[in-house]
């Protein structure tokens, strides 16, 4: 359930067992996602449908409100990020929170998207100050998570804004802390509440404190 290219970052990674970890999504979480890709997709004539999350069902072409194909959606998310991922812009407070928990915790980032433009998100992230292990990943994140946490004996926390990732780190990794993270209020209303989760929020300043006292920090 994990390809090799993710099994390969995660044996790369140098974390610390008695030291808490974090781990976090990128895309809605610390960059911004949505509003990006929909401007790229106003470019080529297409549009989001807010009324589905699925990126595999929520495209549709402007002109007549055709749902893209699951192949054709795809290619936009692909060329998307081969395009776009060296110039994402940080959601407010994302920067400032996770530069402070790092001196409690270990940070890494799991993303979600294609093992190509890993290296333009590691860059971006970088420029903004974010200087983190950085994981790509293609699937449910639960396996990974399972995967990254299985030597660590400190409190760990996951922060993402899918509620299907959330839901397979559950799955697989108990233990765990969950942060759901809903910066962009049209989905956040499609989405019920999730009751394994520590905490739903839309904001940084809700997330920092939290993970600051998960974590033990001060």
């Amino acid at each position: 359930m994990i390809s090799e290219t993710t099994i390969n970052q995660i044996a790369g990674l140098q974390l610390r067992s008695n030291r808490p970890l974090v781990i976090c999504d990128v895309d809605e979480v610390v960059v911004h996602f949505t509003r990006d890709f929909e401007d790229y997709l106003a470019g080529q004539d297409l549009e989001l449908d807010t009324s589905r999350m699925l990126f595999s069902s929520n495209i549709r072409r402007r002109k007549n409100l055709a749902t893209l194909n699951p192949e054709d959606s795809e290619k936009a998310v692909v060329q998307f990020f081969a395009e776009r991922t060296l110039a994402m812009k940080t959601i407010d407070g994302a920067v400032e929170a996770l530069l402070n928990i790092e001196k409690s915790a270990d940070v890494i980032m799991l993303t979600n998207l294609p093992h190509e433009a890993g290296d333009d998100r590691r860059a971006n992230l970088a420029g903004h100050g974010l200087n983190f292990p950085v994981v790509t990943n293609s699937g449910p994140k639960g396996p990974a998570i399972r995967k990254i946490t299985s030597q660590i004996k400190a409190p760990v926390v996951f922060i993402d804004d899918s509620p299907g990732f959330i839901t397979s780190a559950f799955e697989h990794a108990p233990d765990v802390h969950l942060i759901h993270f809903l910066h962009d209020e049209r989905y956040a209303r499609l989405v019920p509440p999730l009751d394994f989760v520590s905490l739903r929020t839309h904001t940084w300043d809700e997330v920092h404190p939290h993970v600051m006292e998960l974590i033990g920090g001060r």
